[in-house]
């Protein structure tokens, strides 16, 4: 049975996620942005949640998880770096697998955003919690990794399966699209960026994202092909990407 995904606003321009395994009943929510508006959200659905995933440690991702798990005494799941601020229950890391009810996450290695970054895949059915690792057309910036360390996360994520649906943490995806045409005047890119625009003046949502749409338009897994915009010709392609996170890092538009 299918991974249902229920997808809500909150805080200035994050997500939250709230998924239940159908065969099982098994609840879980992707990070914990804002417990009132997950514990919220969980009662107006009714359901019960067994389980926080986390993909790192930041407040806006972790700060939660106090909150819920008193409320809802749920088991905590995620990577080491989460216990600066929150205790775990379990403790992963990139190749681990994560049960919920008969649905398996496996866990992918994703750091750069910070150290220990990781995020939940599911291929059976091909959806990704990628938290701040890849954007919408964008990718996290690089509060603790290097460009390196983040290039490998994102060919990991580049490597799933074109149609897996991409669950980011934030609605950037105008902004980046902004970034995006200054670097890249392909066709793809602008009659996306264009969908982009017109779906935010409708308030409407940008997330999820596909892994190939990712791949066709994202400057961020597309900077070998465009090194000669951000004055990185030659170099390797992690060197590349690390020209691409500067451009968008001091972009003013």
């Amino acid at each position: 049975m299918p991974l249902t995904i229920h997808q809500f606003a909150c805080l200035s321009d994050n997500y939250g996620f709230l998924i239940r395994d159908e065969a099982s009943g098994k609840t879980a929510c992707i990070d914990t942005p804002d417990a009132g508006a997950i514990l919220r959200e969980l009662d107006d659905l009714g359901w019960e949640l067994d389980m926080i995933l986390n993909t790192h440690w930041h407040p806006d991702h972790a700060g939660g998880n106090a909150d819920i798990k008193a409320m809802t005494g749920c088991t905590i799941v995620g990577p080491p770096e989460v216990t600066r601020i929150a205790p775990l229950d379990r403790e992963v890391a990139g190749g681990d697998v994560v049960e919920l009810g008969e649905t398996r996450f496996q866990v992918i290695e994703s750091g750069g955003h910070t150290l220990g970054h990781i995020a939940f895949y599911d291929p059976t059915d091909r959806v990704a919690f990628v938290g701040d690792t890849l954007f919408a057309l964008g990718c996290g910036r690089l509060f603790e990794g290097t460009p390196e360390q983040m290039w490998d996360s994102l060919q990991r994520l580049a490597a799933l399966p074109d149609d897996t649906r991409v669950y980011c943490a934030h609605e950037y995806t105008a902004s980046n699209a902004r970034f995006a045409l200054s670097v890249d005047d392909g066709a793809a890119l602008k009659t996306r960026a264009e969908a982009i625009f017109a779906a935010r003046e409708r308030d409407e949502w940008t997330v999820p994202t596909t892994i190939g749409l990712e791949k066709a338009t994202n400057p961020f897994l597309r900077a070998p092909a465009l090194a000669n915009r951000v004055g990185a010709t030659g170099q390797p392609d992690a060197l590349a990407f690390a020209a691409v996170r500067a451009a968008k890092d001091n972009f003013k538009g």
